[in-house]
C-alpha cells in the first residue's frame, strides 16, 4: 500500500471496499472511488420538502469536498493500474460532475465518451439511456432524442420510468410541449418514489402552463 494511498484509507469512511484489500484488482478501487463521489453530492440530492433536485440544479456548495478529493485520489491509483474495468469508468464519469464547478463547466463530450466506453465493458439498457443524455447535453436535445427514441423502440426498458423521464426533459427543450407532457404522465405513473414523483409533477405542471 503506497504512503499517499494509505493516508486516503485513514480518512475515508468506507473500510470495506479498501483497495488494499485486493492488491491486484484495481476495480475494487473503482468502486471505493465511485461510491465516495456519489455519497459526496448526497446532501444536495433533495429539498427541504424532499423534492429530488437534479444535478443542474443542485447547490454544489452542500457537496462534500474532502470525499471528492479522496474519491479522485483513490480512482487516480486505480487507474494508474491500466486496467480499466467498469467500476473505474463509471467513477471517471462521477469525477466530470465532481470537478465541475457549475453545470456548464461539465464536460459532457467526455462524459459521453466515457459512456461510450462503458457501453463496451457493461452492454445494458441503461448504459445507452445515460450515454443518450451524455450525447444531449454533448450535441444538443434532438440528436439525445433520437438515441432514446432508437432505445424506445426496442421495447427493453418500456416499464422504466427514467427512459420516459429523459424522454419528457429532451422533448422540454425542444419546446415540444404536449408530447413532453405526456411523456411526463407516463415517467410519473411508473416512478417508484415519492421525491422523483414530486419532482416529476413540477415538470408536467411546468409543461402544462407553458403550453397553455
Amino acid at each position: 500500500m503506497s504512503g499517499r494511498a494509505g493516508r486516503v484509507r485513514r480518512r475515508s469512511g468506507w473500510p470495506g471496499c479498501w483497495p488494499g484489500l485486493l492488491p491486484g484488482e484495481p476495480e475494487t478501487g473503482g468502486l471505493l472511488a465511485l461510491m465516495l463521489l456519489h455519497h459526496a453530492r448526497r446532501p444536495a440530492r433533495t429539498s427541504g420538502d424532499g423534492t429530488l433536485v437534479p444535478l443542474e440544479e443542485q447547490d454544489r456548495t452542500l457537496w462534500n469536498r474532502a470525499e471528492i478529493e479522496e474519491g479522485l485520489l483513490v480512482l487516480e491509483t486505480a487507474l494508474a493500474r491500466r486496467a480499466a474495468g467498469p467500476y473505474q469508468v463509471q467513477a471517471a464519469i462521477a469525477a466530470c460532475h465532481a470537478t465541475a464547478a457549475e453545470p456548464a463547466a461539465t464536460d459532457w463530450p467526455q462524459i459521453a465518451v466515457l459512456y461510450g466506453r462503458l457501453a463496451t465493458l457493461l452492454p445494458s439498457p441503461v448504459v445507452e439511456l445515460n450515454r443518450a443524455v451524455a450525447v444531449a447535453m454533448a450535441d444538443g436535445p434532438a440528436a439525445g432524442l433520437a438515441l432514446v427514441d432508437r432505445l424506445a423502440a426496442t421495447g427493453a426498458l418500456g416499464d422504466y420510468h427514467l427512459l420516459h423521464a429523459t424522454r419528457a426533459d429532451l422533448l422540454r427543450r425542444l419546446q415540444r410541449r404536449d408530447e413532453a407532457a405526456t411523456a411526463y404522465r407516463r415517467a410519473l405513473g411508473l416512478a417508484p418514489a415519492e421525491a422523483e414523483r414530486r419532482y416529476l409533477a413540477r415538470r408536467l405542471a411546468e409543461v402544462t402552463r407553458a403550453g397553455a
